[in-house]
């Protein structure tokens, strides 16, 4: 290679053999996902009432194609993916959204969960991280001891990374828990930007002033929910 050549970009066909292991651990995947859907949707402190604390939950278990995807953003970031270290590197690969109608619900769900891994049920793989450009949902986030960080996207939603706490195989399934609001946010930006951004500066700001659109519902519906007596 010389001086000035830039590193030769992985291939699909280079990176087969890391589908392959996915392959190979998809039905352990789909399992955990299944248990851990399970867990919240027999939960009756998450279940009843009006409205119930969980809106709705959303299962998915990451595409192959969407796979080959990150391992090359990942490699042009500057990150190598490795038989070694794929399902460290990457801890998507089973998914669910927990979705709720306010902000207020939020103290239930996240206490749920760590009970969970108090309880020895699960074990965090990470830190949780809540992604929010919002200062004033920044401190609430704060007060659950979570860790914060702002996307230039301005994505907004709260994100676990759970394992069965007996099994040290690599299995693991991302848990993000977002309001109604934050996800229609998402659904959008989706649209847009996977699994190739957008380069549309008129896009990037629009979504940035949605988000933020979505930010004073999010305030909104907790106030409604605050007067109702339920906030």
């Amino acid at each position: 290679m010389t001086k000035n050549s830039k590193p030769r970009q992985n291939s699909a066909d280079d990176n087969a053999p890391l589908v392959d292991l996915y392959k190979q651990k998809r039905r352990y995947f789909e399992l955990f996902l299944r248990s851990v859907e399970a867990e919240f949707s027999s939960a009756p402190e998450l279940n009843t009432g009006t409205p119930t604390v969980i809106h709705s939950l959303r299962g998915r278990l990451k595409d192959e194609d969407h796979l080959l995807g990150k391992i090359a953003r990942k490699h042009a970031e500057g990150r190598r993916i490795t038989k070694g270290n794929l399902f460290s590197e990457i801890t998507d690969f089973a998914g669910l959204r927990v979705l709720h109608l306010y902000q207020g619900q939020f103290s239930e769900i996240n206490k749920f969960i760590m009970k969970r891994v108090k309880s020895k049920v699960w074990r965090l793989v990470e830190k949780p991280i809540a992604y929010t450009w919002d200062p004033e949902s920044a401190d609430y986030f704060k007060g659950f001891k979570l860790r914060t960080s702002v996307k230039p996207s301005y994505y907004t939603s709260v994100h676990y990374v759970l394992a069965p706490a007996n099994l040290q195989e690599g299995i693991s399934c991302e848990v993000q828990v977002r309001t109604l609001f934050e996800e229609a946010w998402g659904e959008i930006d989706h649209s847009i930007n996977y699994p190739v951004k957008t380069e549309k500066m008129a896009s990037i700001e629009q979504l940035r002033v949605l988000s933020k659109l979505v930010s004073t519902g999010s305030r909104l519906a907790d106030a409604i929910f605050r007067v109702h007596g339920q906030g």
